[in-house]
């Protein structure tokens, strides 16, 4: 019997949720802006009670009282003409608002996706297909990308491959040792800590050089990579 909770979690696509998320927020800014529209007062509104004055007042005949309801009239159409500037200006912001609010809920989705991606990678860890050491070169090709390394680093480098296709742990100790040919009874942990480090440092980004160098507690440092991958010239 499949589990409802997972099914349910499998519908929720990205595509699913932009689609909905534009739809919810095209209808609630739809429907604040018919609110907003229906309760604005009628261009005309002003126009229309000047009207009414005309209509209903027979004694304003005098020419002081007849220019006076011209000014009024001349008032209500400025005062329609800057009314339909502001509806218009409110159209404008409702609409910038919905691209905004679409940009962002766009923007929060491809987030979350790039960071269920970080998971899984940090998970699984990188996949390496190919891993090619040229000492000659002093560079490494990790799958398509290329990085030139100092003596040191590559020495590092070498180290773990090396150690990776005999399936072996390395810790600190055995590093600075088998580098620098030193007894590990001469050599400090921290020396060859330093030399991951470094290393790291030179394959540039932080979370690709960790999850490419494990540190196993306890144990020591290995590549994340099948000895099948490991070519060294």
């Amino acid at each position: 019997m499949p589990d409802p909770i997972s099914s349910a979690s499998k519908g929720w696509t990205p595509g699913r949720v932009i689609v909905l998320g534009v739809a919810a927020i095209v209808v609630i800014l739809g429907g604040a802006a018919l609110v907003l529209f229906l309760n604005l007062p009628d261009a005309n509104a002003f126009n229309l009670r000047v009207e009414k004055i005309f209509v209903e007042n027979d004694a304003l005949t005098a020419t002081e009282d007849i220019k006076l309801l011209e000014v009024l009239a001349q008032s209500g159409t400025a005062f329609s003409e800057t009314l339909a500037s502001y509806r218009f200006i409110i159209f404008v912001l409702m609409v910038f608002a919905t691209a905004l609010l679409i940009a962002a809920l766009v923007s929060l989705v491809f987030l979350v996706m790039l960071s269920r991606r970080m998971s899984e990678i940090e998970k699984t860890g990188i996949q390496v297909s190919s891993l090619i050491i040229s000492r000659d070169q002093r560079i490494v090709r990790i799958n398509d990308m290329e990085f030139k390394l100092t003596e040191a680093a590559l020495e590092t480098l070498s180290v773990l491959a090396e150690a990776r296709l005999d399936d072996d742990i390395l810790t600190g100790l055995t590093i600075e040792a088998m580098i620098s040919g030193k007894s590990e009874t001469d050599c400090d942990e921290a020396a060859g800590a330093t030399r991951i480090k470094r290393l790291r440092d030179h394959l540039g980004n932080q979370m690709i050089s960790e999850l490419l160098i494990k540190n196993i507690a306890r144990k020591g440092y290995v590549l994340a990579v099948e000895p099948d991958a490991i070519k060294m010239i």
